[in-house]
């Protein structure tokens, strides 16, 4: 089994997906994005620790990061394993303090979530990736503006400039686009 290191790029709603959100892993040494859909407190989860937030009282994720420390082990590792009827699997590796591995099955997005809080590194499968992944075309090959500035459009140009680059999963180029378009929105 060949895997791949990731790392977070994204965190943000999913266009495809309302009301959820899309955490968007992209490969080390490599192109591809492996979009993952998540819930909002799932989200929230990783968000709190990326942004090393200090809630009041500990979370879960937090909770069983001091269960595990307590137990004397600590996570190693997270895999992205498997992709079955587009539901993403993962495997949490722990080193126990006698040099033992522990393999725990999780969710992608719990095991995600762990992964910023012990700051250790994300990996998938070639398989998944190969199942799931997207190639990230560079934006100036994805979205080409023959006008020279976003500001030479009319906003309703804009907003279907805006889906065309989501359904391509161009992200970095919406971000501009959404942008143009707020300065365009009347206040």
């Amino acid at each position: 089994m060949q895997k791949v290191e990731m790392n977070i790029i994204a965190l943000a709603n999913s266009e495809s997906s309302k009301g959820n959100f899309a955490l968007i892993l992209e490969e080390a040494r490599g192109p591809r994005r492996l979009p993952i859909i998540i819930g909002i407190f799932e989200a929230q989860a990783i968000a709190i620790s990326l942004e090393k937030m200090q809630p009041a009282r500990p979370l879960t994720h937090d909770l069983f990061k001091t269960a595990l420390e307590s137990c004397g082990a600590a996570l190693s590792e997270i895999l992205i394993s498997d992709m079955q009827d587009k539901v993403f699997h993962a495997k949490m590796i722990c080193k126990k303090s006698d040099g033992s591995l522990l393999e725990l099955d999780a969710r992608s997005s719990d095991a995600v979530a762990m992964a910023v809080r012990f700051g250790c590194p994300i990996y998938a499968t070639e398989e998944v990736l190969s199942k799931a992944a997207v190639v990230q075309v560079p934006a100036s090959k994805s979205f080409t503006n023959k006008r020279g500035q976003l500001s030479d459009y009319t906003l309703e140009e804009l907003h279907a400039l805006l889906q065309q680059v989501l359904e391509k999963e161009d992200y970095e180029s919406a971000s501009k686009i959404r942008d143009a378009i707020d300065k365009k929105q009347p206040s």
